[in-house]
C-alpha cells in the first residue's frame, strides 16, 4: 500500500485507491481497518523508512481482488526484531491464504536483515495461532494491547 491509496481509501475515494495499485476492494472495506491505516498513513508520511515495513495488499496470483492485507508493525527493532500481522478477509478464509502471506513477509524481513520475528495473537484466535506455530514462532509470553486486550507473544530467530 503507499500513502496515495491509503489517503484515497480513507477519503472516500475507492475508485481511484483500486486504480493506483490496480485491484478491486471489496465494498465493506476498510471497515475496522480504518484505525490500522491511519496509522500506517502517519508513519509513511512521518517517518519514510517505515513505508517498505507497513501493509501490503493481499491478492490471489492472476486476480485483482483484494482478499486481505499483511504487514509489519513497523521496521526492525535495535535487535533486529520485526513484528508480523496479517488479516485476510471471512469469505477467504481456511484456504491457507494467511500463512502464505506470513511465509512471504519472512522471506522479505529476512531479504532485508531482520534477526527475529514476532507475532501478537488473541488468545481466542486459534486459526491465527495455528498459522504462527506453523511458523514455527513459539509462545514466549503475553502482553496486553491498550486496543486488543490480552495478547498472546510468539517468537523465533531468521
Amino acid at each position: 500500500m503507499t500513502p496515495a491509496f491509503i489517503a484515497a481509501v480513507l477519503e472516500g475515494r475507492k475508485d481511484e485507491a483500486e486504480r493506483l495499485l490496480g485491484i478491486t476492494i471489496p465494498p465493506y472495506w476498510p471497515d475496522e481497518d480504518i484505525r490500522y491505516l491511519e496509522l500506517w498513513l502517519k508513519d509513511m508520511s512521518e517517518a519514510g523508512q517505515h513505508a517498505p515495513w507497513r501493509a501490503r495488499v493481499v491478492t490471489l496470483t492472476g486476480d485483482t481482488r483484494m482478499i486481505g492485507h499483511a504487514g509489519f508493525h513497523g521496521p526492525p527493532n535495535e535487535e533486529g526484531m520485526v513484528e508480523v500481522g496479517y488479516t485476510i478477509f471471512p469469505e477467504h478464509r481456511g484456504n491457507g491464504y494467511a500463512t502464505e502471506a506470513a511465509r512471504r513477509l519472512l522471506d522479505f524481513a529476512r531479504e532485508l536483515g531482520a534477526t527475529r520475528f514476532r507475532a501478537s495473537v488473541s488468545p481466542d484466535n486459534a486459526p491465527s495461532i495455528a498459522i504462527i506455530r506453523k511458523l514455527g514462532l513459539e509462545q514466549i509470553g503475553e502482553q496486553m494491547d491498550e486496543i486488543d486486550g490480552l495478547e498472546l507473544v510468539f517468537e523465533r530467530p531468521v
